[in-house]
C-alpha cells in the first residue's frame, strides 16, 4: 500500500480568507487539498465552481484533488482542469455515462476518481475499476461538513481494497474523519484521508497538530493492515 495521504478539505475553511487558509495547511502538512464542489441539486449545499479553484491555485503546489459534487459533471469538467484540478472525483450516482465522464476527464489530462455514497454497494465501482486512478468512498452523505462517520461503510472499504488488487488506485475515505476514525479506515485498506472539520477546527495556529493528530493515528493502524 502507497504512503498515507491527509487531504483536508477546504469545504471547514474560512471562505473569507481561503487563499490563507490553503497556504496553512500546506505548511501544516497537508499532502493533498480536498475541493468539494457542491452545486444545491445533485446535494443540498452549494460551495464554489471553477472560478474560486483558480484563485486559489497560486496559493499552493500541492495536489489538487477536486471532489465534484454536481449533476450534470460532463459540461462542467474542462472549466475544473483549467482551473487548476490535478484530480477530478465524481460521483456513479450523478449521472448514465460513468465511462463516458471518465473519459472526458483523462482527455483534459487529469487524473480520474469515481465516489460511491454510503449506500451505493462497492460492485458499482467494479465495471470501472480499469479507467480510475481514485476511488473514493463516503463515510457520510454527501452536502454537509461535520457530519458524523457511518460505520458500516468500513465493511466496504475493504471490499473495495479486494476489488484494486494490485492496481494503482488510491482509495481514499471521505466524512467524519478524526483521529478516532482514520484507523478503521486505513486497517480495512483506505491509504488517502479527507478530512475537514478535524484539520480546520482550532483555527491556523492548531492545523499542523491536528494533521499530525490524523497522520499518527493512521500510521499506527497501518501496521495491522494486510
Amino acid at each position: 500500500m502507497s504512503t498515507i495521504r491527509i487531504a483536508p478539505s477546504i469545504l471547514s475553511a474560512d471562505f473569507a480568507k481561503l487563499g490563507e487558509e490553503v497556504r496553512a495547511v500546506d505548511e501544516a502538512g497537508a499532502d493533498w487539498i480536498h475541493c468539494d464542489v457542491m452545486d444545491g441539486h445533485f446535494v443540498p449545499n452549494i460551495t464554489f465552481g471553477p472560478d474560486v479553484l483558480k484563485a486559489i491555485r497560486p496559493h499552493t503546489r500541492k495536489f489538487f484533488d477536486v471532489h465534484l459534487m454536481i449533476a450534470p459533471v460532463d459540461p462542467y469538467i474542462e472549466a475544473f482542469a483549467k482551473a487548476g484540478a490535478d484530480l477530478i472525483s465524481f460521483h456513479v450516482e450523478a449521472g448514465a455515462h460513468p465511462h463516458r465522464t471518465l473519459q472526458a476527464i483523462k482527455a483534459q489530462g487529469k487524473q480520474a476518481g469515481i465516489v460511491l455514497n454510503p449506500g451505493t454497494p462497492a460492485s458499482a465501482a467494479e465495471p470501472l475499476i480499469g479507467d480510475v486512478d481514485l476511488i473514493l468512498l463516503m463515510t457520510v452523505n454527501p452536502g454537509f461538513g461535520g457530519q458524523s462517520f457511518i460505520h458500516s461503510v468500513v465493511e466496504k472499504i475493504a471490499q473495495v481494497r479486494a476489488l484494486i488488487g494490485e492496481r494503482p488506485i488510491a482509495l481514499e475515505i471521505d466524512g467524519g474523519v478524526t483521529p478516532e476514525t482514520a484507523p478503521l479506515c486505513i486497517k480495512a485498506g483506505a491509504d488517502t484521508l479527507v478530512a475537514g472539520s478535524a484539520v480546520f477546527k482550532g483555527g491556523p495556529s492548531a492545523y499542523a497538530g491536528n494533521i499530525a493528530a490524523i497522520r499518527k493515528a493512521a500510521e499506527a493502524a497501518r501496521g495491522d493492515w494486510v
